[in-house]
């Protein structure tokens, strides 16, 4: 019997307006055993223990990035990247969001079930969860990845292969995407929904959530109506990728069915917006706040990998929220409990609590007076296994 007892000056457990001022976490064999004020929680510590105290700090959940791809390399060539990727750059990438604070990931898409595969094999960083190849249409988005099928009987078989390797999740490319030449537009549908719902109906035989990247907005509508667990990206492009398309009535079906939209912007969000131009970055700015208006919840990812996003700073990317006029509280409860609920592995993380993961962080300084400070990593923890750190 391990037990380990960490100490700070506050503990976050979540979700937001939970704080606990000079607070303990005591974990048992990389599960929390109790959390609470620290005189209470040393009472309930064996004499053995392994201590850490940390004056100045802050427990919390650890972060969850809810869309990556451990197969590619943030270098533009995605097709290459995919085909060449080896355990070690996978192990060197997980590493680097484990750094960064990020004890969980969702890989929505990978070749041939890479990321699968090395989640099975690694016992030692973050949480994996994995899509294998996400379905497409021959020559779609991503075809690359080994997912096209064409028609329903060959997407539930797709289904079902990926089940067979292990999926927790299903990817299916609802829309076209940017990264893949002579394939459908951003804006353009990939499926009807009637392809969609076949999709969720065949996952939802395996006990499987649907993950749909759609841009479009006839693609979003189409994903809600078929009942998909999180919307990646949910870019509102109107047909002909003249600008957005915001409708009231399906933002409503979003919300209502309890959808998740994760939106995926980079750490350098703040280039990316320089580059779309003030006007534009406007129009996206207010994209967030008519669908957080709409009751729709988001949860963050980065799509590390894709294009130039890469495995670091997941802090960066969080203060995106806090710059379209979200609260930390609130930003912190996204990447934390949110997230983990969106994912469906509330019960194992995403809060500290007593009989879940030991998967926490402890910053220096605290996170609700500076966001900054989730990038200000003391300890990293997953199952209670320390992560190493760089020296700061």
């Amino acid at each position: 019997m391990r037990q380990q007892l960490i100490t700070a000056d506050q503990v976050l457990p979540g979700p937001a307006g939970h704080r606990i001022a000079d607070g303990a976490v005591l974990i048992q064999d990389g599960i929390i055993l109790a959390v609470g004020p620290r005189a209470a929680v040393e009472g309930l510590t064996s004499p053995t223990a392994e201590r850490q105290h940390f004056p100045d700090g802050t427990i919390l959940p650890g972060l969850i990035n809810c869309h990556v791809h451990l197969v590619f390399d943030a270098c533009g060539d995605p097709a290459r990247a995919a085909a060449e990727a080896t355990h070690t750059e996978l192990a060197e990438r997980a590493d680097q969001l484990l750094r960064s604070g990020v004890t969980t990931v969702r890989d929505l898409g990978d070749r041939d079930g890479a990321a699968i595969e090395f989640r099975d094999q690694h016992s030692r960083g973050p949480r994996i969860v994995a899509s294998g190849p996400p379905i497409t249409v021959p020559d779609g988005h991503c075809w690359f990845l080994g997912g096209a099928a064409d028609g329903e009987a060959e997407l539930r078989a797709r289904v079902r292969q990926n089940a067979e390797l292990g999926a927790d999740v299903i990817k299916v490319m609802a829309s076209g995407g940017q990264i893949t030449p002579n394939s459908p537009s951003m804006w353009e549908s990939q499926f009807t929904t009637a392809e969609l719902a076949a999709i969720v109906d065949e996952a939802s035989k395996a006990g499987l959530p649907v993950a749909a990247h759609a841009h479009g907005t006839d693609a979003i509508a189409a994903a809600a109506d078929a009942g998909v667990a999180t919307i990646e990206h949910c870019t509102w492009l109107r047909e002909g990728g003249g600008g957005y398309d915001l409708r009231d009535d399906v933002a409503a079906k979003i919300a209502e069915r309890g959808i998740f939209a994760c939106v995926a912007w980079p750490s350098d969000w703040r280039g990316f917006m320089n580059r779309l131009g003030s006007a534009r970055a406007d129009q996206v700015a207010s994209r967030f706040e008519w669908m957080t208006e709409h009751g729709i919840r988001m949860i963050p990812g980065t799509d590390a990998g894709a294009g130039s996003s890469g495995f670091d700073n997941y802090a960066g990317a969080l203060q995106l929220y806090e710059h379209l006029g979200f609260d930390r509280e609130h930003i912190i409860e996204m990447a934390t409990t949110t997230s983990a609920e969106a994912l469906g592995i509330g019960d194992t993380t995403g809060q500290l609590a007593p009989g879940l993961s030991a998967d926490l962080l402890v910053t220096a300084g605290d996170p609700l007076a500076d966001l900054a400070n989730l990038g200000r990593l003391e300890l990293v923890t997953v199952k209670g296994r320390p992560a190493a750190l760089q020296t700061r």
